[in-house]
């Protein structure tokens, strides 16, 4: 990198104002030179002292010597002077940032850029140095609160700078407050450019940066770990940005005061959201409540956001109390008319291939209304309520839908399908979720091992068997070694777990209701490519069938034992019942008889006692009669 120096033959960049329509509406535009090196001299750049410190590194202000032939100028800029980075991580490092640094070139709402060097054996790179930051601000302020009135339109001018750097194919994975930064016109620009995804794969000193490249209270679910629940997308900045609106308008952070162990538990497996403030705009808080969902496909684009924030910027909110810490909500109720951003991500053309959609996480269509069809007409241009026709095959007359109720079909691929690699890589799972498919075959999927989303063609793909929350799973006989650790039976065989949840990239969260761990169900992570689907139709035999039913919860066997041994002591005692009943009858009959016996002997004997003499009679019989005399 330092052969590559470029102070004596590179003109000095500038800016210039940009008049648009309205001259009291302009921007800030900067210029330069075609080509510009961004490697500064590290001779040329002089530490003055440390403003702030993050998890990536320190913050300083620098000055600048700038040399040309004609004189000599000293820029004050700030300087972000990152943790070490292995020297054969260096090149790979200066790749990524000469990319970066060209795609920033000319952005109005995103920090300006000086270059990049080197001081003390770390990597600094320096931007110009702005006055303060919207969390500077903040901490300016009673409470900490800005006013709803700044916040939207501090919001419209990141969700723009955002755009710029996301059509550039950016992601900048670290908003909040203190990167926000305030010009000398009180606009706000995005202090960080994404230098979280500079990092990825690097080794760093802290092994938790690997895992999770944010500031913790600012990261979405799948940013903790991007490989595994991930993988970090677009969407991704749109949580960011809301925790950063939620933070401006409440003055309190979220989850402030938790550890980033805590804060995983809350977000990551709790599935926790911030608490939101009464009385926001409609619009503001439909947006906001989208950016919260767990899995990434059903928040807002930033162009979404935009649009909220534009259309409630010109709003009179001068009595709203929005932003009073006495009227923070406790439990956000759900708006009864809350958007699903899921299903406007896909802009319908006239001509495109349709089938009925989906419902998600479930391997059946909602409905086969559209089974296969063509769009040949559109209503509203194919806005998001809007009705399309849709002409099927077998049917005179095209049918008439609304466009949410469809979705693209391209080279028989959709977003939602499950799909698998034809290509083999032990480094990522073979089996994902295709998140989108463009008009000329190009494919993002979702998959385990990777931190972003897989792009190639669609003729790498082929359809693969789809999962559903609520099926049981196991894993294959071939696995050996499985990705995650897989839950083991009492008797050491592997168990079998329901699918509890499905995860952008594929991944699995399966739950064993049949194992009891004092009170708590246990769980683990799988790989779609290393289990199978059971069922009772695929149980031989009785005894398989019954080992299924005790994978649906633990207390199926105990329960059984209960029925079974409750079973047969019926059963002894109706049988006892049965035994004892023929004998009781036996000796009633005997006693019967011989009481039948005895009054015939009685009968006959008083009989005989007429017959005899009164002197035998009374030997014979003590009872006989008297003799007279």
């Amino acid at each position: 990198m330092e052969g590559e120096r470029s102070d004596s033959q590179s003109a000095e960049s500038f800016e210039y104002m940009l008049l648009e329509r309205d001259p009291d509406l302009y921007r800030t535009v900067f210029s330069g030179p075609s080509q510009i090196s961004p490697w500064i001299d590290p001779s040329v750049l002089t530490l003055q002292h440390r403003i702030g410190r993050g998890p990536f590194g320190d913050v300083w202000i620098a000055t600048h010597h700038q040399r040309t032939e004609d004189h000599d100028r000293y820029h004050e800029v700030a300087v972000k002077m990152l943790h070490p980075i292995r020297e054969d991580q260096l090149q790979a490092f200066s790749a990524r940032f000469d990319e970066i640094f060209g795609k920033c070139q000319g952005l109005s709402n995103v920090c300006f850029l000086h270059g990049i060097s080197t001081q003390n054996g770390r990597i600094c790179i320096a931007m110009k140095f702005y006055e303060g930051s919207i969390g500077d601000r903040m901490a300016r302020l009673k409470g900490g609160r800005v006013p709803l009135s700044d916040v939207l339109r501090y919001g419209a001018d990141l969700a723009r700078g955002i755009i710029d750097l996301h059509s550039r194919g950016m992601l900048i994975l670290n908003l909040k407050p203190c990167n926000f930064l305030l010009d000398e016109h009180d606009r706000a620009v995005l202090g960080d450019f994404g230098i979280p995804s500079l990092l990825f794969g690097l080794s760093l000193p802290n092994p938790d940066l690997i895992q999770r490249l944010g500031t913790p209270n600012y990261m979405a679910p799948e940013q903790w770990q991007p490989s595994i629940r991930g993988p970090i997308s677009y969407e991704t900045d749109s949580w960011g940005f809301a925790c950063s609106i939620l933070e401006m308008l409440s003055g309190i952070q979220a989850w402030r005061g938790k550890s980033p162990d805590e804060v995983y538990q809350l977000v990551v497996l709790k599935k926790e959201k911030p608490i939101f403030p009464y009385n926001l705009p409609p619009a503001i808080e439909n947006v906001l409540s989208g950016c919260f969902e767990y899995d990434f496909r059903d928040r807002p684009l930033m162009t979404d956001i935009l649009n909220a924030f534009e259309s409630a910027k010109d709003v009179d909110y001068e009595n709203n109390d929005g932003g009073s810490s006495e009227n923070l909500r406790v439990d956000r109720p759900s708006l009864p008319s809350r958007t699903d951003w899921s299903l406007f991500k896909d802009k319908l053309q006239v001509g495109d291939k349709v089938r009925s959609r989906k419902l998600k996480n479930s391997c059946s269509p909602r409905t086969m209304e559209v089974p296969d069809g063509t769009i040949v007409g559109m209503e509203d241009n194919g806005g998001r309520h809007g009705y399309i026709l849709v002409r099927v095959h077998g049917l005179h007359d095209p049918l008439k839908v609304r466009s949410s109720t469809v979705e693209r079909v391209t080279y028989g691929f959709a977003g939602g399908d499950w799909v698998r690699l034809r290509e083999d890589d032990k480094k990522r799972s073979q089996v994902g979720i295709l998140h989108s498919i463009d008009r000329n075959g190009t494919v993002y999927v979702g998959l385990i091992g990777m931190d972003t989303l897989w792009r190639g063609e669609y003729s790498d793909l082929q359809m693969a068997e789809a999962y559903c929350v609520g099926q049981f799973v196991r894993l294959k006989a071939n696995i050996s070694s499985p990705r995650f650790e897989w839950q083991q039976k009492r008797g050491g065989g592997l168990a079998t777990g329901r699918i509890s949840q499905i995860l952008p990239n594929g991944c699995l969260v399966v739950k064993f209701p049949g194992k009891f761990n004092l009170g708590e169900v246990c769980s683990c992570l799988a790989d779609p490519s290393e289990v199978e689907v059971v069922s009772f139709d695929k149980c031989e035999g009785i005894v398989k069938k019954y080992e299924h039913l005790e994978d649906f919860h633990w207390v199926v066997r105990p329960l059984f034992i209960a029925v079974g041994f409750f079973t047969a002591l019926k059963l002894g005692i109706f049988v006892g019942k049965g035994i004892v009943r023929p004998r009781s009858r036996k000796v009633a009959s005997v006693s019967d008889q011989s009481d039948h016996q005895q009054e015939q002997q009685v009968v006959q004997n008083n009989a005989n006692a007429a017959w005899l003499p009164p002197t035998v009679a009374n030997m014979l019989f003590r009872d006989g009669p008297t003799p007279s005399g």
